[in-house]
């Protein structure tokens, strides 16, 4: 489960960097601090999930898209999985256990879903999303949710 933390069991430096980084005023500072948090663990996928949704939040796709991808990434390192979400099945692992870095990659891939459909690109959403149903049937990082608002948005 390396990497799989809650905010209250961060390594020291990167809860370090994180509450800097949320208490910082500037938005470019706070993108520099979260970097230094990434760069001190590459393997904390805490820090990768805060990357993602910082960049969504200040509405930067591209790079959310970009930590995304690097989530997925390490996820996949950890899982022992292929990084490439095409090239995996329902047999890859054992997607079911929640603590464990495959779920993480299987969250960073709904995210990634999300922000593709936020960057209009529904057919990569879908793919994406369909992917999800394969390999986590139990819908167990809600992909269900990112379909109806893609099947809303669509109407």
């Amino acid at each position: 489960m390396q990497g799989i933390v809650t905010a209250e069991d961060l390594p020291p430096r990167v809860a370090g960097y994180l509450a800097a980084a949320a208490a910082s005023g500037d938005w470019r500072d706070a993108e520099t601090l979260l970097w230094r948090a990434q760069a001190a663990d590459p393997e904390c996928l805490h820090v990768y999930y805060i990357l993602y949704k910082f960049y969504f939040r200040h509405q930067r796709l591209s790079d959310a898209e970009r930590a995304a991808c690097l989530a997925l990434d390490a996820a996949a390192r950890q899982a022992h999985i292929h990084s490439n979400w095409r090239l995996l099945h329902k047999t890859s692992c054992d997607w079911s256990i929640v603590e464990a870095p495959q779920h993480f990659y299987l969250f960073s891939l709904k995210a990634l879903a999300f922000i593709r459909l936020r960057q209009q690109r529904v057919e990569d959403a879908s793919l994406i999303l369909a992917k999800l149903y394969e390999i986590d049937p139990q819908d167990s990082v809600g992909a269900s949710v990112i379909e109806a608002y893609a099947t809303g948005a669509a109407a």
